[in-house]
């Protein structure tokens, strides 16, 4: 494999994981979102509480407590996924599920009661008002998403706690150029760096274009 096949292989393989990772932390997340926002339980503030602290949560902690979980003596350590592409899409999940669900939750919270009032006087229920709840907080929910992806990307202890970087299995760009800074390779650490800055550049553009799209 030459170099070229090998950093394309690599960039994928980035895409791959990150890729399941945001997804997975969406469908979680803003369903999660929309029941606190909704929600009026007793704890509701510890949750909400919970989820904020989460957003500022050290990424090495999480690599850290799924590695331990997922080690051979942890809990789940018979599930064999330590070292693998599953357990990094599991850190990083827990990483981006906290910045999905808080910004998302806030973007909710921010239309008040005054338009779920509203919302109910019009006889709307059910899917339709939450079709019309995710419509008017497009904005801040796909703010959620960007925060998530960039969360993912930019995540290296964590990835390399759980996925150990081998080559050609579970090394992402991003260990990538942590290993070849650490071994003063610095040109293939750059030119890693120049494709994770242009993926980063073009998921978040396309994203906030479609966040901006209808606006003047």
């Amino acid at each position: 494999m030459t170099i070229g096949d090998a950093v394309f292989a690599v960039a994928l393989r980035t895409l791959a994981v990150s890729g399941a990772a945001l997804l997975a932390a969406v469908v979680l997340g803003l369903p999660a979102a929309l029941w606190l926002a909704r929600g009026r339980f007793r704890g509701r503030r510890l949750v909400v509480s919970l989820v904020n602290a989460g957003m500022g949560l050290p990424p090495v902690v999480v690599g850290l407590v799924v590695a331990l979980t997922l080690w051979r003596s942890g809990p789940l350590g018979g599930l064999g996924l330590m070292y693998t592409k599953s357990a990094m899409v599991i850190a990083q999940v827990l990483i981006a599920l906290p910045l999905v669900v808080g910004i998302s939750l806030a973007a909710v919270m921010a239309l008040g009661d005054d338009w779920r009032v509203q919302v109910r006087a019009l006889g709307v229920r059910g899917w339709r008002a939450t079709w019309l709840l995710l419509r008017e907080t497009r904005a801040g929910l796909l703010a959620a998403v960007i925060a998530g992806l960039g969360g993912i990307l930019s995540e290296v202890g964590a990835v390399m706690m759980v996925g150990g970087n081998l080559e050609g299995d579970t090394r992402v760009l991003t260990t990538g150029i942590l290993m070849y800074t650490q071994m003063g390779r610095f040109g293939e650490a750059l030119a890693l760096s120049a494709i994770l800055l242009g993926l980063t550049l073009a998921l978040a553009g396309a994203l906030t274009a479609l966040q901006q799209s209808g606006r003047p």
